[in-house]
């Protein structure tokens, strides 16, 4: 039985195709590259300061004001003591330079996607007509493998934070979103009828009522972003971040067996540390708003 050959575009036709698309993508560099990058500037030195802060301060210091975070936000001793510990452990293998660099673009990331997600995620729970827009994006967003997105973002910024920024923050954005849209979606009618007939604006109503109530489900969102970030590590040192990826990039060249291991149980620590904190900052609120609202 012969088989049948699927119809398909000539060779000759995709490498017009190809070519018309390279060179566009070329001129579209060329043209806007430059303002392309002048307008990250900004996030890249608010990355630097940062990574520097950590870096060049003394380790004493930082490494209060890190436990000293972990507590106010989980206010659980256990918690507190283990993150100190893991710390502590970090430094006396000598990756803390490494960790603050990790931490330090994290920090940068969730920031990034917690100014863009929410607004994003706000919009999709005000208008079905956004969500019908935005979900197909982000669903392609969360599908498409990080190396196809980066080849355009290499080629317009080349190897560095920019690129990796772009790259964590894509990747790591589309919980933020859904769960705000979530988060505000499930708010009580009933709360919202007591808002209207109290005389609420919808700002007023948004502010004073939907997001208070859905503040637990958007830290959840928070805290799936960090982990998304915190697993972009290792991809994101192939283009020039600087971290706990590197030495596990290049203990994966050379086989050093427990480079790889020790620095990958370092990303793990430091993902342990921000997944207790924030899941136990996010139960606080949600007690906090049954007390209030229940």
């Amino acid at each position: 039985m012969d088989l049948v050959e699927f119809p398909s575009l000539s060779r000759g036709t995709l490498r017009e195709i190809r070519t018309t698309i390279d060179a566009g993508f070329k001129e579209f560099t060329r043209a806007y590259g430059e303002a392309i990058e002048s307008f990250f500037e900004p996030v890249r030195l608010f990355l630097i300061w940062l990574e520097n802060l950590l870096i060049v301060s003394p380790w004493p210091i930082v490494l209060a004001v890190l436990v000293g975070i972990v507590f106010l936000m989980s206010r659980n001793v256990k918690i507190t003591i283990g993150s100190l510990a893991a710390l502590l452990l970090i430094g006396v293998f000598g990756m803390w330079e490494d960790t603050m660099r990790t931490i330090a673009m994290v920090t940068v990331c969730t920031m990034l996607a917690i100014l863009l997600g929410i607004p994003t995620g706000i919009l999709m729970a005000r208008s079905e007509r956004v969500q019908g827009w935005i979900n197909p994006i982000l669903d392609l967003m969360q599908t498409m493998p990080s190396f196809v997105y980066l080849i355009p973002v290499v080629m317009i910024f080349g190897i560095g934070k920019v690129p990796g920024l772009i790259a964590i923050v894509v990747y790591a954005i589309p919980p933020i979103i859904r769960l705000t849209n979530l988060g505000i979606r499930l708010v009580d009618q009933d709360v919202l009828e007591a808002a209207d007939a109290f005389g609420s604006s919808p700002r007023q109503k948004l502010l004073n009522v939907q997001l208070p109530l859905a503040l637990p489900t958007i830290m959840a969102g928070i805290n799936q972003t960090i982990m998304m970030a915190l697993a972009m590590v290792v991809v994101a040192a192939l283009i020039g971040v600087k971290g706990l990826g590197q030495p596990v990039l290049n203990a994966i060249a050379n086989q050093y067996f427990f480079m790889g291991i020790q620095n990958g149980l370092a990303i793990v620590a430091i993902a342990i540390i921000f997944d207790r904190a924030t899941q136990a900052y996010g139960k606080r609120l949600q007690k906090h708003s049954e007390v209030i609202h229940g």
